[in-house]
């Protein structure tokens, strides 16, 4: 079995304040603050919001590097004459 409990010197109940600094049963402002995180204003739709052209840009550079790939070819101006036989990296 537990002791009992001892009471705070000064009267003060922590557990009391924690039960009664809750959320009131009854919230006046519930409804005039639920528009805040419904619709388009979601958390999603925020986040979506914060960064317009990345969508866009992210399939022009992969479109990008798709064609460089495919028709560029590599130039790095060492062609194999002009070196006199020996290696180059």
């Amino acid at each position: 079995m537990a002791p009992p409990r001892r009471g705070n010197a000064t009267g003060f109940d922590v557990r009391k304040l924690a039960a009664s600094s809750g959320m009131p049963a009854n919230d006046p402002w519930a409804r005039a603050e639920a528009w805040r995180y419904t619709g388009p204003f979601t958390r999603f739709n925020r986040f979506r919001g914060s960064f317009p052209g990345l969508g866009i840009a992210t399939v022009a550079f992969a479109a990008y590097l798709g064609y460089e790939y495919m028709f560029l070819k590599p130039e790095h101006g060492h062609g194999e004459a002009g070196h006199g036989g020996e290696e180059h990296h």
